[in-house]
This record gives structure tokens, sequence and C-alpha cells, in this order.
């Protein structure tokens, strides 16, 4: 096994690792809500405020780093029964919108993300630049993903035909 596929399971695992963290402390910090509200009769905030944080990034950077692109919930009836040239056609059309979709916002979406360094959470008074930095890695991540698949569509390598027979839950 290559060295470099070594390191890139290695970085996939930390990442799975990073997303269990986040779960669990997701987690942790509901069951604190619950015991808070209605135990000891008394509601706190900063359960809510960190659940919504950590969801936030666990949905964001699972999408960006762990979710593979045949694990990605797809309506991909038309694509599965397209020939395999049709298919890269339709597959480089989209990821030419995508990528100037998001390429095109990008610079909205750095000005929105450090403007909002002058709002803080309520409870846990954590700069909402630093809460929200992680769309921006998001959307890096998804452009050099859709370049990269561009990339092989158009040099004729890796058009899947979404074998629904080989389909998995992603678990």
């Amino acid at each position: 096994m290559p060295s470099t596929t070594r390191v890139g399971l290695w970085l996939y695992r930390r990442g799975e690792n990073l997303l269990a963290l986040m779960l669990g402390a997701m987690f942790l910090a509901f069951l604190l809500q619950v015991l808070f509200r209605y135990v000891l009769n008394l509601p706190v905030g900063w359960t809510n405020e960190l659940s919504s944080m950590l969801w936030i990034w666990l949905v964001l950077f699972g999408a960006a780093f762990v979710v593979r692109e045949e694990e990605e919930i797809r309506f991909d009836l038309l694509y599965i029964s397209a020939e395999p040239r049709l298919r890269r056609i339709m597959f480089l059309l989209s990821a030419v919108v995508l990528l100037f979709l998001y390429g095109y916002s990008f610079p909205a979406v750095v000005d929105y993300v450090t403007f909002m360094k002058v709002e803080k959470s309520s409870y846990l008074k954590l700069r909402f630049d630093w809460v929200f930095s992680i769309y921006i890695v998001f959307v890096l991540a998804v452009i050099a993903r859709y370049i990269w698949l561009s990339w092989k569509a158009l040099t004729g390598r890796d058009v899947d035909g979404g074998d629904p027979t080989k389909a998995g839950s992603g678990v």
C-alpha cells in the first residue's frame, strides 16, 4: 500500500474519530440538559447552545471530510440508467453549476463569517466567526472535491454507473 494511501486512510479514520467525539459531546450535553431541567429544576441554556454548535460542525465537517461520494443520498434514477458517456456529461454539467455557485458565493461567505466576529453566543460567549468558520472549510472541501472529480470525469476515469446492487448505507 503506498504511503499516501496509508496517510489518507489514517486521516480519514481521525476524521471519523472527531465526528464520534462531537456526537458523544452533543449527546452528553443533551443528557445534562434533561438532568438540569427536569431533575434539578434548573434550566440552563449552554447545553442547547453547545448542541446546536456541535450539530453544525458535525454535519459540515462530516460532509467535507468523512462522507464519501458513493455514500451521499441522491435521486439518481436517470443518471444510473444513462450510458457512461452521457453520465460523464451529466456529471460535468452538474459539477460546473456547483463549482460556479460555490465559487461565486465564496467571497460573500468569507465576508459574512469574518464579519460575525462582532457577535458572541449568549451562554458560551464564543465568537460566531469561530462557530461558522467550518462553513468556509466545507465550501473549500466541496470545491476541491468537485474539481478532482471533474478532472477524473474529463480524463475518462471513474465515472461510476452507480450499481444499485452495491449501494450501502454509509454506516
